[in-house]
């Protein structure tokens, strides 16, 4: 099985299943959004190419994203840590610097969270900001002739991922972009002082297309983009021809690069700080079997449930 097949058993358990779908949940009774990711050992990362104080960010920084991506303000986190035997206190000093250090950047408390023993090193983080704006984002708010728009650069991430995987050399942007994510604060601020409806955002923590094919099934609209208009890095374009790899197919695909996708009303799009935000398509018609293209030159790519589903990140590794 997979996360979604997860999921949907988890839906269908569950007497009200209203609030999963989104990233982050709205707790509309308290004007408060909710989100929570965790970090496992030897899965998201591993202790020998990341340092602890550089964990703590990235621990609270994917959080922080898809607080960005719901248009909300961040507050407070809880942390909750299973850790092994082989773990001493400069570990954890230096993890909980590198916490503190983000949250300062963006104003955000921790105030509380839960310690317990384990065989690896576990960091689950909870994520609580105020709503900001009085429109809400959803992957079910993409309309017909939206503009499609993403922030920062893609695919830089799964370089420095893939390089140190495989024991490459790749420039320290590109390490620096896997190991130490900057959330989208600033992009999403820029949203809020500029809409004028409800939008449809996410963030790419699982890859480009995963953002863009959920956007398009949960508002049942096709979406066409232009791969060659999605902004990268030159040196991310190095690193995977020198070791004769498909850069495209990264970009399309790697994980990690938690940028914002964006589908918003043209007149909304001119409002927006354009240093900030990248064209790269359109929202199309609705459809009951929605899909992704990605146009190439002169090729066209469609991105189907099957082949989304044969191409996308599983957090299991293998079927079971």
């Amino acid at each position: 099985m997979k996360e979604l097949d997860f999921i949907k058993i988890i839906k269908n358990t569950l007497d009200d299943s209203s609030y999963i779908g989104d990233d982050c949940a709205y707790l509309k009774d308290l004007g408060i959004f909710v989100t929570h990711d965790t970090l496992v050992e030897d899965v998201h990362f591993s202790l020998y190419s990341i340092s602890p104080y550089v964990l703590g960010r990235k621990s609270v920084s994917v959080n922080l994203s898809d607080l960005a991506a719901a248009l909300s303000k961040p507050d407070y986190i809880t942390v909750s840590l299973s850790l092994p035997k082989r773990i001493n206190s400069s570990f954890i000093s230096e993890l909980y610097r590198g916490i503190n250090d983000v949250c300062n950047e963006f104003d955000v408390k921790v105030i509380g969270g839960d310690i317990t023993g384990s065989d690896k090193v576990v960091i689950s983080v909870c994520a609580i900001g105020k709503k900001k704006s009085k429109y809400l984002s959803s992957r079910s708010y993409a309309k017909k002739d939206d503009y499609v728009l993403v922030t920062g650069d893609f695919a830089a991430s799964a370089a420095g991922f893939y390089s140190l995987q495989n024991f490459l050399y790749a420039d320290k942007v590109l390490i620096d972009s896997h190991l130490n994510p900057q959330p989208r604060i600033k992009e999403a601020n820029n949203l809020i002082d500029v809409i004028n409806s409800n939008i449809a955002v996410m963030d790419t923590s699982d890859g480009l297309v995963d953002a863009l094919y959920k956007i398009a099934s949960e508002s049942k609209h096709n979406i066409s983009i232009d791969i060659n208009k999605v902004p990268i890095k030159e040196k991310t374009i190095e690193f995977f021809k020198r070791n004769n790899l498909d850069y495209k197919n990264f970009v399309k695909w790697g994980g990690e690069d938690f940028e914002l996708v964006v589908c918003v009303p043209p007149k909304t799009y001119s409002k927006l700080d354009k240093g900030m935000f990248t064209l790269i398509g359109r929202v199309q018609n609705k459809d009951n079997n929605p899909c992704v293209i990605i146009n190439d030159n002169l090729k066209t790519e469609k991105i189907t449930e099957t082949l989304f589903v044969n191409n996308s990140y599983d957090h299991f590794g293998v079927e079971i």
